[in-house]
């Protein structure tokens, strides 16, 4: 694309009035969407669909569809630069209350070893030293470490609430890691629910719970993944 604004005017003052309705990075990034200034509610801001362009559109559309949970890294690892702006756009999800519950936890070459050990006791236990070593030798070539927790609420009904944040917004961290080239994968195995896991990390058991362990890191391979038709999950009620 180059780099380059993209919005319903182009240029100048007519431009600002308008807004700024997207950014087109060189590397596919886009910026936030926009909203419009004019409102019939102070302090309300709203879209202004008919200004959002075609190619925004078709970008969006691409990104959505394209997204695949990646198994296999390239060597090489994420700017960090990066990965903290994924985290920065990863905030930006429904969120009930406005609780913010999720934490973010980048964990560096110690504290992967510690869960590495650990979910190799745990295959070992289970499949045998073989498999267990396997495992061992595949969890320490991954390139990148986030574990993401929710803390823990008074109430049953706020907290599954807080959970479905947190999915949102590890979903947000992966598109936006997409859309630069790297991609995620978003794990809920064993090891995460262990008892020492979240002691393993530095994290408080009683004060949070794992919603899930991500790997990220530039793809060695992108698999096919398909859908099943719209209409087949899709009911109207009247």
């Amino acid at each position: 694309f180059g780099d380059g604004f993209v919005g319903a005017n182009e240029g100048g003052a007519e431009q600002q009035q308008a807004g700024q309705y997207a950014k087109i990075h060189g590397n596919g990034a886009l910026s936030p969407l926009p909203v419009s200034e004019a409102t019939t509610e102070p302090g309300v801001q709203r879209m202004n669909p008919e200004a959002t362009p075609d190619p925004l559109r078709a970008a969006l559309s691409e990104l959505l569809r394209s997204r695949r949970t990646i198994h296999d890294f390239a060597p090489g690892t994420a700017p960090r630069e990066v990965v903290l702006a994924a985290l920065e756009h990863a905030r930006w999800v429904p969120n009930h209350h406005r609780t913010e519950p999720w934490r973010f936890h980048l964990l560096g070459p110690a504290a992967v070893a510690r869960v590495v050990e650990l979910n190799t006791e745990l295959v070992r236990a289970k499949n045998g030293d073989t498999a267990a070593q396997a495992k061992r030798q595949r969890w320490l070539a991954m390139p990148g470490w986030l574990v993401v927790t929710c803390r823990r609420g008074e109430e049953a009904q706020v907290e599954r609430e807080d959970y479905a944040a947190c999915c949102c917004a590890i979903h947000n961290f992966s598109l936006y890691l997409w859309q630069a080239g790297i991609g995620a994968k978003w794990s809920t195995g064993k090891v995460t629910r262990d008892p020492r896991f979240l002691t393993a990390i530095g994290a408080d058991p009683a004060q949070e719970f794992t919603v899930g362990l991500v790997w990220f890191g530039y793809p060695q391979t992108i698999p096919a993944q398909s859908r099943r038709p719209l209409a087949d999950v899709l009911r109207d009620v009247d």
